[in-house]
């Protein structure tokens, strides 16, 4: 139950019992246990009234000692046909909770309703002052990101704490100012809490203009994300190009890394020895094809973060043809050769290959991906849109575990959250259209991230088309407009508190406009996000000069289409 206090000292806000009886809009006249239902009337003159009847308003019924504050979600008219004088309407509210007044003036909202309202009970237009303590987040610090759109005067504020401990999620269709609003959070985000690192997973390429003064924009080109980070089934999924793995290719794969990775080093920095002389017939294979590996070595997990060699893979997979008895089939083993060879020469995968042996550990490729240290730019807007298609899904993957590992491993110091645009691409409802290690590398931070400091911000235009358990774990949800049906169906069942009908405007609110609920806001908020200026709004929402967006060389468009 939400509690906060208020004063309301305006006297121009202020009513009292010898007021005159026009100033109520209507009396109850039929009440359940959630909703209520007033007869009221409109005349000719005054339909367009500023505080006559309307869709999404709040109002107040007055109980005496305490108001109950109720959502408009419904009118019709009682008579079949309108006349030029009063018409009587009877008007559908939903209960929010309730306004309740102290003997010292002060006076406090809480969610709930203690006092139903009675057959004949008044209600009135809702006191701005009232408006405001419903949508006040008491004692927890709050930060204004635009305002309540039943008075711009009212600022719409979120806890920034819970809404990224407990993991957020912006949902709305193509062209409402979905991206605008994303970059509108962070900025807030990253002013609140100084230790939070931001990584974006932008498919789209938006938000390298948006922080101009914060971020740092990594593309394929800037990219460095060598090949040994990546682990068996994420670098299975680059080499065999998304396409299911035939049944012995997984396995040679392990082996390969394996011994390629026990070649690497041994304890005294020296190199392993090339040769296999005898030993090779008489031990056909270890760790290292031929040789026993370092204990150490051997010990080490297949998906440890330790450099290897290209060269050294192919090594490991010559001696295996080269093997009197065969231990996977030739034509698989080459198979596995060409495909890494021509991983390796193609320039679209430089990001992985080309620079890949210049790193001795992972340091370095953290300290640029997460900013650390920040230098003042806590946000890596990460280009995938840069990437070739087929790579996109594992290089989301090692990203998402890698986020999750360093917040375990400092301890909560380092906060990172973990912002997925479009992220029904990676975690859809459909298991088998997904790459699982993506799906288990999200969900990890979705359920345990809290009590390391990871979190996760969620933004799709389809939720529905997105696995629900992510969604269910996203306790702050912005729902902008949404056409489908089946989506509205998943944000309605979302929302857990007395205010379900507000998800009946989904599909018609404006621009910039969301419905707030959950952790982060003290109440079901129908809100307007406040606007950024034109060097801070992304790609998609700040076209340049008149002619639209800046247009790029043909140099960029050849090298944008070649990736």
């Amino acid at each position: 139950m939400k509690n906060a206090t208020f004063r309301t000292d305006i006297a121009p806000d202020r009513r009292d019992a010898g007021q005159p009886p026009e100033r109520a809009l209507g009396r109850v006249i039929a009440c359940d246990g959630s909703r209520a239902t007033i007869l009221s009337a409109v005349s000719t003159g005054n339909w367009l009234a500023s505080d006559a009847w309307a869709i999404g308003r709040m109002i107040s019924i007055n109980l005496g000692s305490s108001r109950i504050v109720a959502l408009v979600y419904k009118l019709h008219a009682v008579e079949a046909a309108w006349n030029d004088g009063e018409n009587p309407i009877q008007v559908e509210v939903e209960f929010l909770g309730e306004v309740q007044e102290r003997p010292d003036g002060l006076q406090h909202f809480q969610s709930g309703i203690t006092n139903y309202p009675p057959i004949g009970a008044v209600a009135h237009r809702i006191r701005s002052g009232d408006l405001a303590l419903v949508h006040d987040l008491g004692d927890r610090a709050g930060v204004e990101i635009g305002h309540v759109t039943q008075d711009a005067s009212i600022a719409a504020t979120v806890s920034i704490q819970d809404m990224l401990s407990r993991h957020f999620a912006l949902v709305g269709t193509t062209g409402v100012g979905k991206s605008s609003a994303v970059a509108l959070l962070l900025r807030r985000a990253v002013a609140t809490r100084p230790r939070l690192r931001v990584l974006v997973l932008d498919p789209h390429n938006e938000y390298s203009i948006a922080f101009p003064d914060l971020a740092l924009t990594i593309d394929g080109e800037a990219l460095d994300l060598p090949f040994w980070m990546f682990k068996q089934e994420e670098l299975a999924d680059v080499v065999f190009r998304g396409r299911p793995a035939l049944d012995d290719e997984p396995d040679i794969l392990r082996e390969v890394i394996a011994a390629a990775r026990a070649r690497y080093r041994v304890p005294n920095g020296q190199e392993l020895a090339r040769d296999l002389g005898s030993s090779l017939l008489k031990r056909p294979l270890d760790l290292g094809v031929g040789r026993a590996a370092p204990e150490s070595t051997q010990a080490a997990s297949i998906d440890a973060a330790t450099p290897y060699r290209l060269k050294d893979a192919f090594a490991v997979i010559d001696e295996l043809i080269g093997l009197h008895e065969q231990r996977w089939p030739r034509p698989a083993l080459r198979s596995l050769k060409v495909r890494l060879e021509s991983l390796h020469a193609d320039p679209r995968y430089r990001f992985m290959f080309g620079r890949a042996n210049m790193f001795e550990t992972v340091a370095p490729i953290l300290g640029q991906i997460f900013r650390v240290p920040m230098h003042g730019r806590p946000i890596t807007a990460f280009q995938l849109g840069g990437l070739p298609g087929e790579v996109v899904n594992a290089v989301a993957s090692v990203l998402s575990r890698l986020a999750f590992e360093l917040a375990m491993a400092s301890q909560g110091a380092c906060e990172v959250l973990l912002l997925c645009e479009e992220a029904h691409r990676y975690v859809p409802s459909d298991p088998a259209l997904g790459f699982a290690p993506t799906r288990q590398a999200i969900a990890r931070i979705a359920k345990e991230g809290r009590k390391y400091g990871a979190y996760l911000g969620v933004v799709t235009q389809r939720p529905g088309e997105l696995d629900p358990t992510i969604l269910s774990q996203c306790s702050t949800v912005f729902a902008m407009r949404l056409a489908n049906e089946r989506d509205q169906q998943i944000i309605r069942s979302a929302i857990s508190d007395a205010s379900a009908s507000t998800i009946n405007f989904l599909s018609s609110i404006g621009n910039r406009e969301a419905i707030a609920f959950g952790e982060g806001v003290a109440t079901t908020m129908r809100m307007r996000f406040a606007e950024l200026k034109p060097h801070e709004l992304p790609a998609m929402g700040g076209m340049r000069g008149e002619g639209g967006r800046l247009e790029p060389t043909l140099d960029d468009m050849v090298r944008r289409m070649r990736a």
